[in-house]
């Protein structure tokens, strides 16, 4: 077989894996969902604050399917010697990665779909301003925070301290990037270490998508492009199978 339809194969599975796997299912898919739904109907007669927390829930659900998945997964392969054994097997390096992270990749795309439609028919936010835009800034995000993702399973000891380790950086980062408020009502000290981070700039970007506005998409694009360059190049200068 070729090793595009090898990373098919590969895609396939990991999809049935997932959707097996019902901790992971809900801790990656369902809950930015349900955050989503709760907070949103607590603040569903106030439009200002929808069309903050819609962006922000989308974000966090890209953080969440890619970084978060990504860097556990990768520890738990890695500690239980399945990385070992598939870098074994005749499968080219290319089609396995290319398999596991693209189940990744179509996970953030479905939960950015979601969240906007549930946005728009449940709590009557307008359908994206600028489509091609949402798409764009999505799939930058995907890139940025997959190649985070398997840059920073390298920093995790073993599979016991994944979980520590994944949710130190997640929840900080969701809390003072802006996914549930706006990051302009944040401290200037908070502000200005999430100016620095992508998760900000990569809501900024899904914002202007979602709900238009005069943003700088620019500026947004180039930070999260300079941390996905950042983490592609770590991940493939630190990956280790074994």
């Amino acid at each position: 077989m070729s090793p595009v339809a090898l990373a098919w194969e590969q895609f396939r599975f990991e999809r049935k894996l997932f959707w097996r796997n019902p901790s992971a299912a809900f801790f990656n898919f369902v809950l930015p969902l349900l955050l989503l739904v709760l907070i949103a109907t607590a603040f569903s007669s106030e439009s200002d604050e929808l069309e903050v927390l819609i962006p922000g829930i989308a974000g966090m659900g890209v953080l969440a399917t890619t970084f978060t998945a990504l860097s556990f997964n990768l520890t738990m392969l890695r500690d239980e010697g399945v990385l070992k054994r598939i870098r074994g097997t005749p499968m080219p390096a290319g089609a396995y990665l290319g398999g596991f992270i693209g189940s990744a990749t179509l996970n953030a795309v479905l939960q950015v779909t979601m969240v906007v439609i549930i946005g728009h028919l449940v709590y009557g936010v307008d359908w994206p301003h600028d489509p091609l835009l949402l798409l764009g800034f999505t799939l930058l995000g995907v890139v940025c925070f997959a190649a985070l993702g398997v840059a920073f399973s390298h920093a995790i000891p073993n599979e016991e301290s994944a979980p520590a380790y994944t949710n130190a950086i997640f929840l900080p980062l969701i809390f003072i990037s802006g996914v549930f408020y706006s990051a302009d009502d944040l401290p200037k000290a908070l502000k200005a270490i999430a100016e620095v981070l992508p998760l900000k700039h990569l809501i900024d970007g899904l914002s202007a998508g979602i709900v238009g506005g005069s943003g700088d998409t620019g500026t947004a694009a180039l930070v999260v492009g300079a941390w996905a360059a950042a983490g592609l190049f770590l991940a493939v200068r630190f990956f280790r199978w074994e």
